[in-house]
């Protein structure tokens, strides 16, 4: 393919189908809930395999001792699964540019067949002091499929604000790449 026929391609291409919010979107106290996902007992050995070897999440009986009724999963998998159902969402897709960190709880536990949701609420929003974007913070709640919430966490991210035009209609070099 010659160059110029590679330069229209490029600039024919389509825009991606879904496309997350900018900062300025992310008003306080916009809400938002995710789809439900089963956890499953593959999730379970899957995460544990990777170091968490604590003897509650492998030994079903160990789990019962401790007064847990099921298959006990870690909430830092809890937590993995709840986030990867808020990225399902598309919420960030293209527009999210880093996690800064979270406070968490765990206030229930969260066992293999149940099933888990999440909901967030805006808590902040404001640019930041250098370039196109702002830092967001959220309440997210993550509840089991009998409404209890399991857990409680707020992430602090750096999500892109929208493209800017120059002075000639093209992007403000001061945007996203700064």
């Amino acid at each position: 393919m010659s160059a110029a026929a590679t330069s229209v391609a490029a600039r024919d291409w389509p825009e991606p189908f879904a496309h997350g919010l900018y900062w300025t979107d992310m008003t306080v106290g916009s809400a938002y809930s995710t789809a439900t996902r089963l956890v499953t007992e593959t999730d379970l050995m899957r995460f544990v395999s990777m170091g968490f070897t604590e003897p509650l999440f492998l030994d079903p009986a160990g789990a019962q001792e401790a007064g847990y009724h099921g298959r006990l999963v870690p909430g830092a998998l809890t937590f993995s699964l709840a986030e990867g159902l808020l990225m399902q969402t598309n919420v960030i897709h293209g527009t999210g540019i880093a996690f800064l960190g979270t406070t968490l709880t765990v206030s229930a536990p969260v066992c293999v067949g149940d099933t888990i949701q999440v909901a967030w609420t805006v808590t902040g929003a404001r640019p930041t002091s250098k370039g196109n974007r702002g830092i967001v913070t959220t309440r997210n709640l993550v509840r089991r499929h009998d409404g209890q919430i399991v857990m409680e966490y707020s992430p602090t991210r750096m999500i892109s604000g929208p493209p800017q035009c120059g002075p000639e209609g093209g992007p403000d070099s001061a945007g996203i790449g700064s």
